[in-house]
C-alpha cells in the first residue's frame, strides 16, 4: 500500500470513528431522561406505588429463577435438550417483542415525533432512542437471562464468547424489533379506531389458536415432550427471531456448519432491523401524528325512532352508545368468543360426549351479555351529570338502559334456541333453552340495574382504548364482577337444574324449567329495575361524585 493510500485509509478511520462517536454523544442523556421517566412511576398514589412494588417483586422472582434454571441447565448432560428449549423459548420472547405492540399498542414514552423540535440529528435521535429502550422492564429481564445463557453454554473458553456475543445480537434484535413494532404501530394505530379494531383481532387471533395451545397442553410431554419441542427449534433456529439463540446451541451440539449460517443470519437481522429503525425515526421527524377520520350522521337516528318520553330518549342513547362506543361494542365481540374457547377445552380432554355440547353455548353467552351491564352507569363518566340535573327518574333511567341488551338478547335467544335444537336433535329441549336463557338474560339485567348504580367502579374513560385498564380499579372491580355473575348463576340454577334432569331423566322436566326460567327471569327484572330506580333517585349526587373522581 502506497503513503498515499494509508493516508486515505487513515483519514477514512478516523472520520468512521468521529461518525460512530458523534453519533452515541447523546446517549448518557437519553438513559437519564429514561430514568427519570421510570422514576417518575413511583410518584403516584400510594396504592398505586404499592402496585408497582408488587409487580416489581414479581418480575424479581421471576428473572432470578428463570436464571437460576438456565445456570443449572449449564450441568444437564443432555445438550440437545437444553438446545431445543432455549431457542423455542428465546424465539417466542423476541417474537413478543416485535408482535405485541402491533397488536396491542403501547404509549411511547420516547416517541421520535417528541424530539423533532430540539435539532438532534436523525443518528444520534436514532441512537439514542435505542439505547433508552434498554432501560425498560422487559429489556432488562431479557438481557439478563440472555447474559445467564452464556453460562448455560460455558463449555470452554470460545464457546462461552461465542455465547457472550450471541446475547448481545439477541438482546439488541429484540429491544429494535420493539422499537420498529412501536414505530410502526404509531402510523397505523395512531387513531383510537384503529387500536380498538387491532386490539380486537389480537384477541381474536388468541382464540384461533387457542385449540393448538390446547393441543399442546394436552401432548404427554413426559414421552413426547422434548421431541416435539426439538421439531419446532429445528425450525425456528433459521428464522432471523431464532437465529442468535442457536448459534450457541448449535455449536456445542456440534453443528458447528448450521451455526455459523445462523450467526450470519442474526446479524444480517440486526442490521435490518437497524435501518428499518433509522428510516423509521427519519420519517416521522417530518410526519405528524395521523388524526382520526371524523364522521358524519344525518337525521336523529336512534332519537328519532324510539318514543319521545324520558325512557325512550335514555334507550335511544344506550343504543347509540353501544352501537358506536367501542368500549362497549367490544365486550358484545368477546360474549361469542367465550364458549369457544369453553368447547375448544371439552373437546380436547373429551370430556362431554354426543350431541351435549350443542347446549352449551347459547347459556353461556346470554349469561354474559345479561351481565355486560353491571357498570353500565360508570362508562357516562361525568356525563351522567345530565340524567340528574334534568330530574330523569330512576325508573326511566334504568328502563332506558336495558333496551340495547333486551334487542340484541330476545333475538340471540330465539335464533340460538332453533340453532341448538337442530344440532342436539331434540326439540323438546327448547323449552329449557328458552327458561335458562331469558332467567339469565332478565336477572342479570335486573341485577346489573342495582349494581350499576350501587357500586360503579372506574372503567376507561370515553377515547380511550377500551382494552386499556385504570389504574386506580381496586379489589371492589373483582367483588363486583363476581358477586352479579354468582347471583345470576345461582337465580338461574332452578331453571338450569329442571332442565338438566330434563335431559337425562325425564323430558317432562322441560316444561318445569321453562316455567322456572319465566318467573324468577320476570321478578328478578321487575325488582331489579325498581330497585335500581329507587338507588338512582337516592344516590344521584353520590354517582356524579364517583364518576368526577375517576375522571
Amino acid at each position: 500500500m502506497t503513503v498515499l493510500g494509508r493516508k486515505q485509509a487513515a483519514e477514512l478511520a478516523h472520520r468512521l470513528g468521529d461518525g460512530v462517536a458523534d453519533a452515541f454523544a447523546d446517549v448518557p442523556r437519553f438513559l437519564r431522561l429514561k430514568l427519570v421517566l421510570l422514576g417518575g412511576a413511583f410518584r403516584r398514589s400510594p396504592w398505586q406505588v404499592v402496585g408497582l412494588v408488587l409487580a416489581s417483586l414479581y418480575g424479581i422472582g421471576m428473572t432470578v429463577l428463570l436464571v437460576g434454571g438456565l445456570i443449572a441447565a449449564r450441568f444437564v448432560p443432555d445438550v440437545e435438550s437444553v438446545r431445543a428449549i432455549v431457542i423455542v423459548a428465546g424465539t417466542v420472547v423476541t417474537t413478543g417483542f416485535l408482535l405485541l405492540p402491533l397488536v396491542f399498542g403501547v404509549d411511547d414514552t420516547l416517541d421520535p415525533r417528541k424530539f423533532a423540535l430540539f435539532g438532534i440529528t436523525r443518528n444520534r435521535l436514532a441512537v439514542g432512542l435505542a439505547a433508552g429502550s434498554i432501560l425498560s422492564v422487559p429489556a432488562i429481564v431479557l438481557a439478563i437471562c440472555a447474559l445467564a445463557t452464556v453460562v448455560t453454554w460455558s463449555h470452554g473458553f470460545w464457546l462461552t464468547v461465542l455465547a457472550f456475543i450471541s446475547a448481545v445480537i439477541a438482546t439488541a434484535t429484540s429491544v429494535l424489533a420493539g422499537r420498529v413494532a412501536t414505530a410502526v404501530a404509531g402510523f397505523l394505530l395512531d387513531t383510537r379506531r384503529a387500536r380498538e379494531l387491532t386490539g380486537v383481532i389480537g384477541i381474536l387471533l388468541v382464540v384461533l389458536i387457542s385449540p393448538l395451545v390446547l393441543s399442546l397442553s394436552n401432548v404427554g410431554w413426559g414421552a413426547q415432550g422434548l421431541s416435539i419441542v426439538g421439531v419446532f427449534a429445528d425450525i425456528l433456529r433459521w428464522s432471523p427471531m431464532g437465529a442468535a439463540w442457536a448459534v450457541p446451541a448449535d455449536t456445542a451440539a456440534g453443528h458447528g456448519g448450521a451455526a455459523a449460517l445462523e450467526l450470519l443470519i442474526a446479524v444480517a437481522a440486526l442490521a435490518g432491523l437497524w435501518l428499518a429503525w433509522r428510516a423509521l425515526v427519519a420519517h416521522m421527524l417530518i410526519t405528524p401524528s395521523r388524526a382520526g377520520e371524523v364522521k358524519t350522521y344525518s337525521g336523529l337516528g336512534w332519537f328519532g325512532v324510539m318514543p319521545a318520553t324520558a325512557w325512550g330518549v335514555v334507550a335511544a342513547r344506550s343504543l347509540t352508545y353501544w352501537g358506536r362506543d367501542a368500549r362497549y361494542w367490544v365486550s358484545l365481540i368477546m360474549i361469542p368468543v367465550i364458549p369457544v374457547i369453553i368447547l375448544t377445552a371439552f373437546a380436547v380432554v373429551h370430556a362431554i360426549p354426543g350431541t351435549y355440547p350443542a347446549l352449551l353455548p347459547l347459556p353461556i353467552m346470554v349469561l354474559f351479555l345479561g351481565w355486560a351491564a353491571h357498570n353500565d352507569v360508570a362508562f357516562d363518566g361525568t356525563a351522567v351529570w345530565l340524567h340528574v340535573v334534568a330530574g330523569t327518574t330512576g325508573l326511566a333511567d334504568r328502563v332506558g338502559r336495558i333496551v340495547p341488551l333486551l334487542f340484541i338478547g330476545i333475538p340471540l335467544i330465539v335464533i340460538g334456541t332453533a340453532v341448538s335444537v337442530y344440532f342436539y336433535g331434540d326439540a323438546h329441549v327448547a323449552l329449557a333453552l328458552v327458561g335458562v336463557t331469558v332467567c339469565e338474560l332478565f336477572v342479570g339485567l335486573g341485577l346489573s340495574s342495582v349494581t350499576s348504580t350501587l357500586a360503579p367502579y372506574p372503567v376507561p374513560k370515553p377515547g380511550d382504548s377500551p382494552f386499556q385498564q385504570p389504574q386506580s380499579v381496586g379489589a371492589i372491580a373483582a367483588v363486583v364482577q363476581g358477586f352479579s355473575l354468582t347471583v345470576i348463576l345461582v337465580l338461574s340454577a332452578p331453571s338450569i337444574v329442571f332442565g338438566v334432569l330434563g335431559v337425562f331423566v325425564d323430558p317432562s322436566w322441560f316444561t318445569a324449567s321453562l316455567w322456572a326460567g319465566l318467573v324468577v327471569g320476570a321478578l328478578g327484572l321487575a325488582g331489579g329495575v325498581v330497585g335500581g330506580g329507587a338507588i338512582f333517585n337516592r344516590r344521584g349526587p353520590q354517582m356524579l361524585d364517583a364518576a368526577v373522581k375517576a375522571a
